[in-house]
């Protein structure tokens, strides 16, 4: 279910995020924005995989190892494997279609 809460990310850089089962997006304009929302529909998924409560704290694990690998952010951020994953996916719609279960160990680091 897609959800738009400008109010929850006005002040961040963020302009969509998935939490299981929603996708909340900053502007309502984002609901066209098909490689966004694929993009978060490959979170949807790698939640669902790893029962939703793991992805939160592999994310925030890996996160924290890869900022003190990088020391930088931003780049942390980038290099998280479900992010890889998602960033390297985006531009394919048909990429959820063909998609082998746990694939975003493919993108570790």
């Amino acid at each position: 279910m897609i959800i738009v809460c400008h109010f929850l990310l006005k002040n961040t850089k963020i302009n969509g995020i998935t939490f299981f089962p929603f996708i909340l997006l900053k502007n309502a304009s984002d609901r066209n924005n098909t490689i966004l929302l694929n993009h978060e529909k490959i979170h949807l998924r790698q939640q669902a995989e790893t029962l939703i409560f793991f992805f939160y704290i592999w994310y925030v694990l890996e996160y924290y190892y890869l900022l003190i690998k990088y020391r930088n952010p931003y780049l942390a951020y980038q290099n998280i494997s479900f992010e890889r994953e998602a960033y390297g996916n985006e531009h394919n719609p048909n990429y959820l279609k063909t998609r082998k279960l746990w694939r975003f160990f493919k993108y570790l680091k």
